[in-house]
């Protein structure tokens, strides 16, 4: 049996919170994550690439939205057809991962998994790959837990989810990576609480989420029957042509469902959390999420070669500019969109 894991990217969102930056940015009402935010590459592509260290690429799953075909379309050409999940529309996390699961358990029974929001950004992603492998490393070891990885809280931000660590687990983690129990699990908690939760070093979950198909679905059967029950005319159809017209029928009447605040929140005893290496973890799905991931990605004077050739530096010098320009532009329209004031800080 292949031990190695899949990798299931959700790519389903609708961006409706970033549409005025996602325009600026493509000329079109495109979702964020078909758009070149940092760089030449769409966050779907840059998901793709700093998951290669841990997941090979025969092994990702991407889970999309119909209607959104002419954006994944030539960016998934190279991908095979049965690893594209294909949703009739956008119904929320639960629905994109229960719908995955029955993918991925068609091709092995019980795989390892994990989930990976295309909407995210971070400044190391050798360490964020090295967290994902610890994680699969708790996940054999605690077949029965979900592993969240979790990362080092900055503010008493009330868009995260938050996660309380209880008791290391005894056979959980590496000598770097340690994993423990979860005491609470709040999604998006109140300010005040927040400030709490800063206070007491709680975590930020970064919703990348590890654990055996089994667990996910038992975890399922337990926390919401209903959706399980609702999905299984997809999961018995014999063809793609039966399993498209199924899901079809299904997503016309099914919930909107969301697995942090459905799931995740009601079972904190299931869970185990790994803090994350410091990999400038950042979740980019507002306006004041590009901000904040574009003042850590700000250039740095420190640790430039004084013996640098004239070369090097006119090209470093050249970047810097068409960065701090692009970067002004895009920050003027996320603080637009955020209600910002646009004589805030800018970050050169």
């Amino acid at each position: 049996m292949n031990s190695k894991p899949w990798g299931i990217i959700l790519a389903g969102g609708d961006g409706k919170r970033l549409k005025t930056v996602s325009r600026f940015l493509s000329g079109d009402n495109r979702p964020k994550q078909f758009c070149a935010l940092f760089g030449g590459s769409s966050l779907l592509t840059q998901t793709r690439g700093r998951l290669r260290p841990a997941i090979e690429s025969d092994r990702m799953l991407f889970t999309v939205v119909k209607d959104h075909a002419r954006f994944y379309g030539p960016e998934l050409a190279d991908v095979a057809e049965s690893n594209i999940v294909v949703q009739p529309a956008n119904r929320g996390t639960t629905a994109a991962i229960v719908y995955s699961l029955i993918r991925v358990t068609r091709v092995e029974k019980d795989p390892m998994v994990a989930f990976f929001p295309a909407d995210h950004h971070y400044l190391d992603e050798k360490k964020f790959a090295r967290s994902v492998n610890s994680a699969f490393e708790v996940v054999k070891e605690n077949c029965e837990r979900l592993v969240l990885l979790g990362t080092k809280a900055e503010a008493a931000s009330v868009e995260y989810g938050w996660i309380e660590p209880g008791r290391r687990l005894s056979n959980g983690g590496t000598d770097d990576l340690q994993a423990y129990r979860v005491n609470r699990f709040w999604e998006k908690p109140s300010a005040p609480i927040a400030r709490r939760l800063l206070d007491r070093g709680c975590l930020w979950n970064t919703f990348v989420i590890a654990g055996k198909a089994r667990a996910f679905l038992e975890l399922l059967e337990t926390m919401d029957p209903a959706i399980l029950k609702a999905f299984q005319p997809v999961a018995e159809a014999n063809s793609k042509k039966e399993e498209a017209e199924r899901a079809s029928e299904l997503y016309q009447a099914l919930p909107t469902g969301d697995f942090s605040h459905d799931v995740l929140s009601q079972c904190a005893e299931r869970l185990a959390v790994l803090q994350m290496d410091d990999a400038g973890w950042g979740d980019i799905g507002t306006p004041e999420g590009v901000l904040a991931a574009l003042e850590r990605s700000a250039p740095s004077a420190e640790g430039r070669d004084a013996d640098e050739s004239k070369e090097r530096v006119a090209a470093r010098d050249a970047f810097e500019t068409w960065w701090s320009t692009y970067c002004q532009g895009l920050q003027e329209v996320c603080r637009h969109a955020s209600g910002k004031n646009s004589s805030d800080k800018t970050f050169h």
